[in-house]
């Protein structure tokens, strides 16, 4: 009887070191917290302004993670210099290298269905910015996002920031006095959704705030400033002192067109406002170069993008964190600044 107890203990006992020798080496085979994550950014063209900023504020946001969680982050920057094939090849090789997310700021967001097909074949999240691809694209996937800021949002505080000049002092903007606000309007890209946006927005609050409007002329220099100066130089050359307004849909081609008016000697209060609210737009604010300018919250910007693609590698819930409207898409604060309403 003694025996056979015995070697039922030892039988348990056996049983029971089996059974913590499976539970550790069980311990060893679960996944680890992840030690670092790879971060691919895609951008459409690195010497935009407004997109060098958001840049600069991911790469600051990407140090301050690692600082307070010690979870490193390798935060890889590509330009596309507005190819969209360089794009495509940047975005493939992100993939083909297993990066936990990437961000993309489209060349040409008519053609997203490209990255979204190979994102999804990857199993790997995307953040669109600044470039938002077509709503049928966007709604194939659950690991899709967008962050961008408002554009009629952008549009209506620009034509406001003129309307309220206007209603304070009519001869500010009619400098000739002849009861009619001659305006020229400077246009980013054809197809870009935010210059379609703001083009259309910003002339309709002008006209619905009273302001009594003659379109001079209009043209498309593609977000750019020299685009937009050589285009300015021409219509001053044309239009002269009947120009009284310009309307541009971003700043750097506002200080393209304060650029031009300089050069040809104009004087004369034209009135010149942007969109963006970039460093160099505001220091074109302080100088009196541009009358006014919308600033989006790019702190706010880079941010979301940031903590979005950071929730996704660690396969946390982005929505409790962050709130996408339709639980995809993110509208930035806009704030609209003259020069006597800087910070």
């Amino acid at each position: 009887m003694k025996k056979r107890y015995v070697l039922e203990v030892t039988a348990a006992a056996l049983i029971l070191a089996a059974a913590g020798f499976w539970y550790l080496g069980r311990e060893e085979r679960l996944p680890q917290e992840k030690q670092s994550l790879r971060i691919g950014v895609a951008l459409y063209r690195g010497d935009d302004p407004f997109i060098n900023n958001i840049r600069s504020k991911l790469e600051e946001k990407a140090k301050e993670y690692e600082k307070a969680t010690g979870i490193k982050i390798v935060l890889e920057v590509e330009d596309s210099k507005d190819n969209q094939n360089t794009q495509n090849s940047q975005v493939d090789r992100f993939l083909s290298l297993g990066y936990d997310a990437i961000c993309v700021n489209m060349v040409d967001r008519s053609v997203a269905s490209y990255v979204i097909n190979k994102a999804m074949d990857a199993d790997i999240p995307v953040v669109f910015f600044n470039r938002e691809p077509v709503e049928e694209d966007m709604n194939r996937w659950e690991r899709l996002y967008y962050v961008g800021e408002d554009a009629k949002e952008s549009a209506v505080l620009q034509g406001n920031i003129l309307v309220e000049a206007y209603k304070e002092d009519e001869g500010s903007l009619d400098l000739n006095g002849d009861g009619k606000v001659s305006y020229v309007l400077l246009e980013g890209e054809s197809s870009h959704q935010d210059s379609l946006i703001r083009t259309e927005w910003s002339v309709q609050t002008l006209k619905d705030g009273g302001v009594p409007l003659e379109r001079l002329t209009g043209g498309i220099a593609n977000w750019d400033r020299s685009q937009a100066s050589a285009l300015m130089e021409q219509w001053e050359e044309q239009f002269g002192d009947s120009i009284e307004v310009v309307i541009c849909n971003n700043d750097e081609m506002a200080l393209g067109a304060a650029d031009a008016l300089e050069r040809a000697g104009n004087t004369r209060a034209v009135k010149i406002v942007g969109i963006d609210g970039t460093p160099q737009g505001i220091e074109g604010l302080k100088a009196g170069k541009i009358y006014g300018t919308v600033q989006c919250d790019s702190e706010e910007y880079a941010e979301v993008i940031f903590e979005t693609a950071v929730a996704e590698a660690l396969g946390q819930n982005v929505q409790e964190k962050i709130e996408f409207q339709n639980g995809k898409y993110y509208q930035c604060r806009q704030v609209a600044l003259t020069a006597d309403t800087l910070p």
